[in-house]
């Protein structure tokens, strides 16, 4: 360890898809969770509107609106389940967000020593990813990483158990993965891996080690915490592809907030989307279960039945098999699957599990040799057809896929009267079926296809209408 007077310490942990309520009272777990994360014994409630609300509810508040839950200030098994995810560090409250006092490295060339190495992977392995993850950040900031074998540097890596020298001791097995120092003298930069974890390369099986290094090196170099869930710096693990990996807007903001930009001619990469923009253009829509899902690039928004906010999701968080920019989506609930569409294949859903046998190709489940592509799906619940669309023509298919009804496929304009353009999104609520194009949405009943109305395409996001 080395010596030094400064450092602020940041983590990233595992994030569960479910966990079991803690043992005991919810509620003292509760307070001992935004007691660590929160500082709730420094709670200041003068400022509060309302005198009468205790620090505990104003704490969770504040903890509800940084993972962008429902801000009720109830205690909740939403709340309890989030709680419940193995995490560490205390996020700020911003879109992206450096450590107190912006700390930095006083020049952009800055050195990394691997001092020690996983047996999970073999060295140049780990010698190709770490350089990989710190590139990340050089793409877009002037930084310039400068890797030494003996000696001090800036950014010293290594991978240790429990007890590991710097009074921090990981955990064993899941639960913390890694910590990473801010900048500063002593162990400033310094980044730990636990051991204890099974770390690879390229497959989405253990952790990713790019993932996981990726993480904490923008730590190293001073950021803390996004509220952003399609940020890098946003706390809770989630597997990316490494080899079409680009460091999202909000992480790029956040690192040239601090070193400056790298004039490369590219516009960067996108926001991530908002689901109540008025021109929000969706990839596909379905039902799962009682909840809605709305597919978006390589995002999604789960809407809960009981709640009128969405919980925005990388895809890959849920579900590192599937594939990016979904092109349709539809749930049987007879057969209790849903059906996720990309190019000439389809996977399948059992609750949130991928089915076993997918992907499949589209011939496989059915469908005519002559769609190589879908635009949209829906399972009609009230005629017990699957619709299939192509651009502006579709398909009728009995609910398995296995036969499809004579006289198609027909132009969605004969039958949908009052559609317009292409359907690129399609999903049923109740007695209506919807059809997108763009950012408008098209109601039809769901037994005579009889036109309602048009509306905004993320009518049912929550948004205000």
């Amino acid at each position: 360890m080395r010596a030094g007077t400064l450092y602020v310490f940041a983590c990233l942990a595992i994030a569960a898809r479910s966990a079991p309520l803690p043992p005991g009272s919810n509620a003292s777990f509760a307070e001992d969770y935004l007691e660590k994360f929160f500082d709730l014994k420094n709670t200041n409630t003068s400022s509060s509107n309302n005198r009468r609300v205790s620090p505990f509810n104003l704490k969770l508040r504040e903890m509800q609106q940084f993972f962008r839950l429902e801000e009720t200030g109830v205690l909740d098994e939403k709340t309890l389940e989030v709680m419940n995810k193995p995490r560490c560090g205390i996020p700020d409250m911003a879109e992206y967000s450096t450590f107190p006092g912006n700390l930095k490295w006083p020049n952009n060339n800055v050195t990394y020593r691997i001092e020690n190495y996983t047996p999970d992977l073999p060295r140049s392995e780990v010698d190709q990813v770490i350089k990989d993850a710190l590139d990340v950040w050089a793409k877009v900031s002037p930084l310039r990483f400068i890797r030494i074998n003996s000696g001090v540097a800036d950014i010293m890596i290594s991978f240790g158990r429990r007890e590991h020298g710097d009074a921090y001791p990981f955990d064993g097995p899941d639960g913390t993965l890694a910590h990473a120092f801010a900048p500063s003298a002593g162990l400033g930069g310094d980044t730990h891996f636990d051991e204890d974890e099974t770390f690879t390369s390229h497959t989405t099986a253990g952790y990713n080690l790019f993932n996981v290094a990726a993480h904490e090196f923008g730590h190293a170099l001073g950021l803390s915490h996004s509220t952003d869930p399609g940020a890098l710096m946003y706390p809770i693990y989630s597997y990316r592809d490494p080899s079409t990996f680009v460091l999202p807007f909000d992480d790029m903001k956040g690192i040239q907030s601090l070193y400056g930009v790298k004039n490369t001619g590219d516009p960067g990469p996108p926001k991530t989307p908002n689901g109540c923009d008025p021109n929000l253009v969706l990839d596909a829509v379905t039902s799962l279960r009682g909840e809605m899902m709305f597919f978006k690039d390589k995002y999604f928004w789960r809407s809960l039945p009981q709640s009128n906010q969405q919980e925005l999701h990388l895809i890959s968080s849920f579900w590192p098999e599937l594939p990016n920019n979904i092109d349709a989506a539809y749930e049987n609930p007879s057969l209790d699957r849903v059906f996720l569409f990309k190019d000439d294949k389809v996977w399948a859903l059992s609750g949130y599990d991928v089915a076993a046998g997918y992907p499949k190709s589209l011939s496989q489940i059915g469908l005519q040799a002559r769609i190589k592509k879908i635009t949209a799906a829906v399972h009609n619940t009230k005629t017990k057809k699957t619709l299939i669309f192509v651009n502006d023509q579709y398909y009728s298919y009995s609910g398995d896929l296995k036969s499809m009804d004579n006289g198609y496929p027909r132009p969605v304009a004969s039958d949908f009267k009052g559609m317009q353009g292409e359907v690129m999104a399609a999903f049923q609520v109740k007695d209506f079926i919807y059809l997108l194009n763009g950012s408008t949405m098209y109601e039809f009943n769901a037994r005579d296809k009889t036109f309602s109305r048009r509306l905004k395409a993320n009518f049912f996001m929550g948004c205000s209408r």
